[in-house]
């Protein structure tokens, strides 16, 4: 299951000499920047001659701080194109067929060129939202994949208690399990997981747990320090059902069940009303914004401004590729920032400095992350997943007279020469230095694309 692998070790990095660095309000020149335990310890003024082993030289480069994609479905990197115009709920029934055609080998392939991808793009941890699935097996290859490509993870296992094969009031009974015996897979996950992937719960949307389940889970989470990740308000439809089946809106049926708390992350929140938001900031929750997903299923416009005025915690999402289509962080900075501009009808909202504080460090307390000193920015004390960027990978982004207006502007993943996760490299020179690139596109060209549209 695992012939992807080039090489299991990454070379290790305590020191970037030479770069210029983004300190999460300016550019600083020529500054080296020093690394212990996976951690910065120091940025400080450059030393010349640096070099030998563990240097990394950051000439003529600019260092950011890896983004975090705060919500992701890493196995819908089988599923680009299904359900394409469709509504939401017939969308989600199309991606569920395919969901339902997953099996280990595949969920490794799919997890390793979805992680890969989102590496690729300056992406350093990534919140995987997993749908519930009955079999340890594929939860197992997604772990396997998740330690292979190199990147830190919260995985969320999907858990559900509510059947409902229409997905409206529940969830599809044929990938669920009893909430029990999901949560005790929880468990035997994290024994297993490393040092680079946290496990949290995954829950579909309001609709698929029941009030009692919900108080289970949040149970489980808090005595184990656990994120819970679930969409919630992605359009109206989970008011509309709440209203209908539990005679309250969504939020308060959350609030019913005890999810809401500081390690809630409420996935889209575009229908999210001022009463939701209220109770959102009250229990220190945050929110996962994913604007290029809204727009490709028709969803609508995040309340981003009116969230963070609330007090609410705000990170930056790419979702699954069924319905982003690729794993590009750096394109989904550009358009949430574009969106909320237009939306708001001003050009002076969602600077870089404003981004990149929501992209890297948005959403850390919900995830279990560290704190940053300085959200944003690369500073001593944050841990030493970094990229490190050069623009004249791309002359499209050339001539440069601001490297934030063009990180922000023009930036793709071409720009992207080196990533490290808690100081390993593991993309170099645009490249994986774990990942045997062919013998991934060759595995993926291999799948039966029946298996993964079904039906289509």
């Amino acid at each position: 299951m695992r012939p992807l692998t080039l090489r299991r070790n990454a070379a290790q990095v305590h020191t970037i000499s030479g770069a210029t660095v983004w300190t999460g309000t300016a550019w600083r020149p020529h500054v080296d920047v020093l690394i212990a335990g996976g951690l910065v310890t120091d940025v400080r003024d450059h030393v010349p001659d640096l070099a030998g082993p563990g240097v990394l030289d950051g000439a003529g480069g600019h260092l950011v701080p890896g983004f975090v994609n705060t919500h992701t479905h890493l196995q819908q990197s089988l599923c680009r194109g299904v359900g394409e115009g469709r509504p939401l709920l017939e969308w989600l029934l199309a991606v569920g067929e395919a969901m339902n055609a997953v099996t280990p080998e595949r969920a490794y392939i799919a997890t390793v060129a979805a992680a890969l991808e989102g590496l690729l793009s300056g992406t350093t941890t990534l919140v995987e939202h997993m749908w519930p699935h009955p079999s340890p097996d594929v939860h197992d290859a997604v772990l396997a994949a998740l330690s292979d490509v190199g990147v830190r993870a919260v995985l969320g296992r999907g858990i559900a208690d509510r059947e409902d094969p229409t997905r409206r009031w529940g969830f599809d009974p044929r990938l669920m399990q009893p909430l029990d015996t999901a949560l005790a897979d929880v468990d035997r996950l994290a024994a297993t997981a490393g040092d680079r992937v946290t496990l949290g719960l995954a829950v579909p949307n309001p609709r698929s747990l029941t009030v009692e389940g919900m108080r289970t889970a949040a149970a489980f989470a808090r005595d184990r320090g656990l994120t819970v990740m679930i969409h919630l308000s992605e359009t109206g439809t989970d008011d509309a059902m709440c209203r209908e089946h539990a005679g309250m809106s969504a939020i308060d049926y959350l609030a019913e069940g005890g999810l809401i708390d500081e390690r809630l992350l409420a996935v889209h929140g575009v229908e999210l009303d001022a009463h939701a938001r209220r109770a959102l900031s009250a229990g220190g929750a945050a929110v996962a914004w994913n604007p290029v997903s809204n727009m490709r299923l028709g969803s609508g416009v995040a309340p981003v401004r009116e969230l963070l005025a609330d007090g609410v915690q705000v990170g930056l999402g790419v979702d699954g590729a069924g319905s982003n289509d690729r794993q590009d962080m750096l394109e989904t900075l550009r358009a949430g920032a574009y969106v909320q501009r237009a939306h708001a009808r001003r050009a002076d909202l969602f600077d870089t400095a404003s981004m990149l504080a929501i992209a890297c460090d948005g959403a850390s307390r919900a995830l279990g992350l560290p704190i940053a000193p300085t959200p944003g920015g690369v500073t001593a004390g944050r841990l030493a997943d970094l990229t490190l960027l050069r623009f004249d990978r791309d002359f499209a982004c050339l001539p440069m007279t601001d490297p934030g207006a063009t990180l922000l502007t023009c930036g793709t993943p071409r720009i992207v020469d080196t990533v490290l996760v808690g100081g390993d490299i593991v993309i170099t020179n645009g490249h994986s230095t774990r990942i045997d690139v062919d013998a991934l596109t060759a595995a993926l060209l291999a799948l039966d694309p029946v298996a993964a549209h079904p039906g289509g």
